[in-house]
């Protein structure tokens, strides 16, 4: 079964920025679609960004102009870059894929506090 493994989370102070990584276990150059999602503390899980596989993005509207969502397929990896880091932002991270809905990593914790 694929897994996928989430990191680069932690402590940042407001204004500051984080590189989440998420490794999948195999090849993801065919998968149509990698997401980022985040689940804050009493809130449903949210999707964050998403890349297609034509390196298209889409991102929600509390986080489009400061995070950027890639892929390097020959890695099997997708990022998360996250700039002008808000309190809000704080929150488990997650990656997914269209093509496995249902499996989900551990998960990065972010938490932005000053």
């Amino acid at each position: 079964q694929v897994q996928l493994e989430e990191s680069g989370g932690g402590l940042v102070q407001p204004g500051g920025s984080l590189r989440l990584s998420c490794l999948v276990s195999r090849s993801i150059f065919d998968i149509s679609a990698m997401n980022w999602y985040r689940q804050a503390p009493g809130k449903q899980r949210e999707l964050v960004a998403r890349i297609t596989i034509g390196n298209f993005t889409n991102y929600a509207g509390a986080v489009k102009g400061r995070f950027t969502i890639s892929r390097d397929n020959s890695k099997s990896t997708v990022y998360l870059q996250m700039n002008s880091l808000k309190p809000e932002d704080t929150a488990v991270y997650y990656c997914n894929a269209d093509a496995w809905p249902n499996i989900w990593g551990q998960g990065t914790q972010v938490t932005v506090s000053s």
